[in-house]
């Protein structure tokens, strides 16, 4: 039975390939475009707000330790991940107030906004579990069971598949969501964190920090397929610790930001080759390319700051100070 289910998997996921190369690179017909440039920053509970030229206009309070962050589908407000408020806060994306608070969130870490525009994919940290949250009634609707730790979160563009990474339990949790129910769990390298997604809808790209690697896992058949490691010059592995991954529209290029050591890392997809690697702040994790794909933002962690890199002279532009301990970056240009 378990392998009858893995080939209509994997034949599904054959199908959409082509289906996923548009969707996944089609603007948002809702984007309100205004170029601003939104960073959680964990410690000081503040989010930070930069203008389209990368002017620092507003520093939000929000609530406790935010982390993981999003738009809502009409891009009238973000969700922020609270995590010591054990709650989803929903702010107002102009005058910055809050508009909803879900309560009741154990603890989460990062989510995804299913493309119906209604349901919240969360980790759920200390709980081992993945909820679904109904942004409307506020209710949890479906639990899917996790390994310990769960973290980054994926929904496929038609909204039939999720993927969950376990950071303790070393694996990528498939989560049918039209049979709400988890159809496979697969084994990575040490300590999964994030997750990325090719534009041709055939792979799946997962960080594992405390292997040093980004894992690649082929979705026609749930199997991982290759490695890439990394090493900047004058660094000893245990330094290496891969966090945000993020792909380029064109599925050329990914970006990897490399934890404690101080760099981002530019893999060639189609070879899976390190082309560069770029020296910005203190343990860089959080990660977001512009809509244009000329600029990557970097949300250093231990230097309170985010680096610009242009990603046509692989070059750091400049290093802007936001809050305390930066966490994940949102940019409305799409």
């Amino acid at each position: 039975m378990r392998k009858k289910v893995e080939r209509e998997i994997s034949a599904w996921f054959g199908r959409v390939a082509i289906a996923c190369l548009l969707a996944c690179s089609a603007q948002p017909t809702w984007a309100k475009g205004t170029g601003r440039i939104f960073v959680t920053n964990e410690k000081s509970s503040t989010m930070t707000v930069l203008d389209r030229n990368d002017t620092v206009v507003a520093t939000v309070p929000v609530c406790a330790r935010p982390r993981g962050i999003a738009f809502n589908r009409d891009r009238s407000a973000l969700f922020l991940a609270c995590g010591d408020d054990n709650a989803i806060g929903l702010y107002d994306i102009d005058s910055f107030e809050l508009k909803r608070l879900y309560r009741g969130m154990p603890d989460p870490e990062t989510f995804a906004l299913h493309p119906d525009g209604r349901h919240l994919l969360i980790s759920n940290e200390d709980d081992s579990v993945a909820s679904l949250l109904d942004t409307q009634t506020g209710e949890i609707t479906a639990r899917y069971p996790t390994g310990e730790e769960p973290e980054g979160v994926l929904i496929t563009p038609d909204g039939r598949f999720a993927f969950v990474a376990s950071e303790a339990a070393n694996l990528v949790h498939v989560i049918d969501l039209q049979a709400k129910t988890v159809v496979k769990s697969v084994i990575v390298d040490t300590r999964p964190r994030r997750l990325a997604l090719t534009p041709d809808g055939k792979q799946l790209w997962v960080s594992a920090e405390l292997a040093g690697v980004v894992d690649i896992i082929d979705l026609a058949t749930l199997e991982l397929i290759a490695t890439v490691p990394f090493l900047p010059k004058g660094l000893r592995k245990e330094q290496v610790t891969p966090v945000d991954v993020v792909l380029a529209q064109d599925g050329a290029r990914a970006y990897v930001a490399l934890g404690r050591a101080n760099h981002v890392a530019i893999v060639e997809v189609a070879s899976r080759k390190v082309l560069d690697y770029i020296l910005v702040g203190k343990r860089p994790w959080g990660l977001r390319l512009t809509a244009d794909g000329k600029k990557l933002y970097v949300a250093d962690g231990l230097s309170d700051d985010i680096v610009i890199i242009d990603t046509e002279s692989l070059t750091a532009l400049t290093s802007i100070p936001v809050g305390q301990v930066p966490y994940a970056i949102l940019i409305d240009d799409d």
